[in-house]
């Protein structure tokens, strides 16, 4: 029992590439050695970006025998009268490679057959090594992928060496024209272009003299112990993006942090801006004072520890200042042509070839986004409003957006700014992107979060016309996205929006057909469903709440927030078995209820629960009208009791026809009042 090493040197991967390459590694790895019967301890996958890893701790010096188990015929078929084998027995034992003789007679799904059981003895570890660790890595994809040799292999980037150890002997392995062997390299500026790698066990601390840390956590955690000590240094704070320190993780084989400057006369320049460039093109963190005001600072990582680290700072220094230049020109530049004159030239840009203009997509957007404050009654000042929506989408065209399509509606809040806009209208132009992530900051103004549903409504509309709606494994529109930010704003600002009156006020701009309209309907439906279950909500309860108020989203919400916290109370136990039991009974009576007569109740619990229906059921329809939950909750709490002690004190189905005709009517009663709400029996 020995480890296994198992490393792919190549040229530098893509740092996207990574996260998924390592899950794969340990995947495929796993896959195989179980595939081939050899035990093993933990199986670990590591990266830099030269280098692919995989160690597989106490592998198994040798397979597992195996038994295979075949089913063949019958036994009537594969044995005469006498008990000796047909032609059926022997062609069968022939094609698994037993003999007769060995055949066993099995009882299987209550029939008897003949199996035969075929043993293979488990090979030596070694001598299976080569075929499995070749079957690993041509399984290994990319989004990606280059040939540098043979053109039928390929892979990420050229392979350059190849280190295969089981414990510390030489696994011979062959890939893309390179063969394995027991040395690897180092860092290709720090470290030597030959390093001896004796085992599994003594691999990591080799490369560390070579100055390669080839677990990438250890790597990340050097980046964060570099940043926090530039931060003490500063007296700043720095914003370490999860993205972009995951990218410098898999940038880098030795991070190196170090800090740089910019001139502070780019600071006036958007603060969104400068970090998109500091990220984007550079891959620098961006830092900020103790008031949180961008710094005219940023912190790279370097792959090269420099005998004078001031000799790379000055030359991010100086590459940073070249992108900044650029910025403030757009910036500058930009600034001479006003959003109106920007807004016009959306008429010579197309949206979708089958739906217009930009400019004609704006009008849209317009029209649905003051409905919406029409409908919601909302008190926002819809002067306003309407110079948000002209203005909405007048930044794509600017020099600044073209260059870092990020900024979008950024860009349009800043030139709105400087151009003397109403505040409400600049910060509608950047709120109608939010939330742009999941997690992601709601709008703080009901105008921006208008604006964004208005234009959500119509991209669902609009795809929809064309017939490009999401398919399985397709929404190249981000449908699937607009519809999931469309609720989040509606249960973020509480915003009661009536979905299929909006739905049909925008399918009637682009003239959608019905049978489309339906599909989008029910398209928005299974988002509320999926996202509903995502917050924690049960699927009846959802279920239950969607049949209720079926496109309020918003209360759908509530209510089923109500549902949820009345599941844990033993009175809601009560009304879901008694609304089962009426169900039940109803569908098995098959007798056609008239009215209820008083005058044939035998028992005071049938009064009761009369007496009570007529009063509950008016205050539960008032309740569900105006979306009362907590009322409808106490209501049904009230009820719950009356009709748990009807069915404990009375037989429904009584022999007397007239009796059990009556309480079937009143049965009926019971399911008129169930009905206002839903049915009851999806939650049992």
């Amino acid at each position: 029992m020995s480890d296994l090493l198992f490393e792919i040197g190549t040229e530098e991967i893509p740092a996207r590439f990574m996260p998924k390459t390592l899950a794969d590694l340990v995947q495929y790895a796993e896959e195989e050695l179980s595939g081939a019967h050899i035990p093993h301890g933990e199986i670990k996958s590591e990266c830099t970006p030269r280098r692919l890893v995989i160690t597989v701790k106490e592998l198994s010096d040798h397979q597992e025998d195996s038994v295979e188990v075949s089913k063949g015929p019958m036994k009537a078929q594969a044995f005469d009268a006498e008990g000796n084998p047909t032609k059926a027995a022997q062609g069968f034992a022939r094609s698994k490679g037993v003999e007769v003789s060995a055949l066993k007679v099995e009882t299987i799904g209550g029939a008897e057959y003949v199996v035969a059981e075929k043993r293979t003895s488990g090979q030596p570890t070694m001598e299976v090594l080569p075929q499995l660790l070749e079957k690993i890595i041509h399984r290994l994809s990319f989004p990606k992928s280059m040939y540098w040799a043979d053109k039928s292999v390929r892979f990420a980037r050229p392979v350059r060496w190849l280190v295969a150890l089981y414990g510390d002997r030489p696994v011979d392995i062959s890939f893309g024209g390179v063969k394995s062997g027991t040395t690897s390299r180092g860092h290709r500026f720090m470290g030597s272009d030959s390093v001896p790698v004796k085992d599994a066990a003594s691999y990591a601390a080799a490369m560390r003299e070579n100055f390669v840390i080839t677990d990438p956590e250890e790597r990340k955690a050097m980046i964060l112990a570099g940043v926090a000590e530039i931060e003490k240094e500063l007296g700043a704070k720095v914003t370490v993006d999860p993205e972009l320190l995951e990218e410098n993780v898999h940038l880098n084989e030795y991070p190196i942090p170090f800090y740089g400057s910019f001139d502070k006369e780019f600071l006036d320049i958007p603060a969104e801006v400068l970090i998109l460039s500091m990220a984007k093109n550079q891959r620098y963190f961006p830092v900020h004072d103790a008031n949180g005001k961008l710094m005219a600072n940023f912190i790279g990582v370097s792959n090269n520890r420099a005998k004078d680290m001031n000799v790379v700072r000055e030359g991010n220094e100086r590459v940073l200042r070249a992108r900044l230049y650029d910025a403030a020109f757009f910036w500058k530049e930009d600034q001479q042509k006003s959003l109106d004159t920007r807004a016009e030239e959306l008429k010579n840009v197309t949206y979708q070839e089958q739906l217009g203009s930009v400019y004609d997509k704006v009008q849209r957007i317009k029209k649905l986004t003051l409905w919406l404050a029409d409908e919601l009654r909302s008190d926002v000042d819809r002067t306003k409003l309407a110079r948000a929506c002209d203005l909405a989408k007048a930044d794509l065209v600017t020099n600044m957006v073209y260059e870092f399509s990020d900024v979008q509606g950024v860009m349009g809040r800043e030139y709105a700014r400087k151009a003397g806009e109403p505040e409400e209208v600049a910060l509608a132009l950047y709120e109608q992107y939010l939330p742009r992530f999941a997690g992601d900051e709601l709008p703080s103004h009901i105008a921006g979060a208008l604006l964004g549903i208005g234009e959500r409504l119509d991209t669902l509309t609009a795809i929809y016309k064309i017939g490009l709606e999401p398919t399985s494994s397709q929404d190249p529109y981000g449908l699937r996205r607009a519809a999931r930010t469309i609720n989040e704003l509606i249960w973020g600002l509480s915003l009661d929006i009536d979905m299929d009156k909006a739905l049909e006020m925008a399918a009637a701009q682009l003239e959608l057909a019905p049978e489309r309209i339906e599909k989008m309907k029910a398209f928005i439906a299974l988002r509320q469903q999926v996202q509903l279950r995502e917050k924690g909500f049960s699927h009846e309860a959802v279920a239950l709440a969607m049949q209720t108020v079926p496109s309020r989203p918003l209360q759908i919400y509530r209510l089923a927030e109500v549902l949820t916290k009345a599941s844990g109370e033993a009175w809601f136990a009560e009304l879901i078995t008694a609304a089962v039991r009426v169900k039940n009974l109803l569908s098995k009576s098959g007798e056609e209820a008239g009215s209820v007569d008083a005058a044939k109740f035998t028992s005071e619990a049938e009064k009761n629960l009369y007496g009570e229906l007529g009063k509950l059921t008016k205050e539960a329809k008032s309740a569900v009208e105006r979306c009362e939950w907590d009322k409808l909750a106490a209501t049904m709490a009230e009820l719950a009791p009356v009709i748990a002690q009807f069915f404990n004190d009375v037989l429904v189905m009584d022999p007397d026809p007239a009796v059990r005709a009556n309480r079937i009517a009143l049965l009926k009663e019971c399911q008129a009042f169930f009905m206002q709400i839903g049915d009851f029996s999806i939650l049992k």
